[in-house]
């Protein structure tokens, strides 16, 4: 495994929350884009890919770009009204060594997407078919629910949704994340000993 691997795994069992937290409150992506499966957990750098409405020619292109460990990010405007992603593009995915999918729009085919245990963060589901003609853009930043992702920044994400940790800021990210997390065990293993919460946090008692 490689050093960047073991960042990722690393991130993406600290989890998105505590990454979020940990950054100051900072790249909490829309909590309408959530995982399929809820037991996910997932963690990557981002292959970016934005789509036009209802097609998904650019995706097929966009998987040539991806390999082991990425997240493939999908800008689709937020559109619901096709499935541009299914149970073939997963397998693809998968065999390509893909980490996961985070499309700001909808998949079909879930429950054979569940059943293939690949990561996809998705707005919906839609059973319409999409075409194959109109071009997209790959390696640009693109807009997934309102937050600029580029290609190199990576993704957190589970059943609490996704935070985004800039491709700059990866290692202060896992540092500052490590140190919650302690923090927070720190806490649980007072809770245990009789503490009480409000006393721990430092708030006021009415």
């Amino acid at each position: 495994m490689s050093i960047i691997d073991g960042r990722m795994q690393r991130l993406a069992e600290l989890g998105a929350a505590t990454v979020y937290e940990a950054q100051g409150q900072k790249g909490a992506i829309d909590p309408g884009i959530k995982p399929l499966d809820p037991g996910t957990a997932v963690a990557g750098p981002a292959v970016t890919v934005r789509l036009e409405p209802a097609d998904n020619w650019f995706i097929h292109v966009a998987l040539l770009e991806a390999g082991p460990g990425d997240i493939l990010v999908v800008d689709a405007g937020g559109y619901l009204g096709a499935g541009p992603w299914g149970d073939v593009l997963t397998l693809a995915a998968q065999e390509r060594g893909l980490a996961g999918l985070v499309i700001d729009g909808a998949v079909r085919d879930g429950r054979a997407i569940v059943a293939s245990g690949f990561p996809v963060f998705a707005r919906g589901l839609c059973i319409r078919r999409t075409t194959k003609v109109q071009r997209g853009e790959i390696g640009v930043p693109v807009s997934i629910g309102g937050v600029t992702v580029s290609p190199g920044d990576v993704l957190v994400g589970d059943a609490d949704g996704l935070a985004l940790v800039a491709a700059d800021e990866i290692d202060r990210s896992l540092a500052l994340a490590e140190q919650r997390e302690a923090t927070e065990d720190g806490m649980r293993q007072s809770i245990r000993e009789g503490a009480a919460t409000i006393d721990l946090l430092g708030l006021p008692r009415p």
